[in-house]
């Protein structure tokens, strides 16, 4: 972004601040009020995470990894493979 962009955009967003207000006056605190004052602030604050990315200089892209595809098998798991095991999710395992 150029600075004669962030400048304009403050400009933009400090007008509709002030047509928030207007309407805050004219309509009261409703719902369709704070939604629009709550996305005015929002652009203020994206702008401002703008502004902070153009003052610091650009991270690399982090390297591409080649993926591996695992297949699991849809067949039954050995069930003693679970012999011991608690299942947690339905209070443990319980000797009679």
């Amino acid at each position: 972004m150029t600075s004669t962009e962030i400048v304009e955009l403050r400009r933009v967003i400090g007008q509709m601040r002030h047509c928030v207000t207007a309407l805050r006056a004219r309509y009261g605190d409703v719902a369709a009020v704070q939604r629009l004052a709550n996305d005015v602030e929002r652009m203020d604050i994206d702008a401002t995470e703008l502004v902070d990315l153009s003052n610091t200089p650009r991270q690399r892209e982090a390297p591409r990894v080649e993926r591996e595809v695992v297949v699991v098998p849809d067949t039954p798991y050995d069930e003693s493979l679970w012999k011991d095991a608690d299942d947690e999710g339905l209070g443990g395992y319980h000797r009679s």
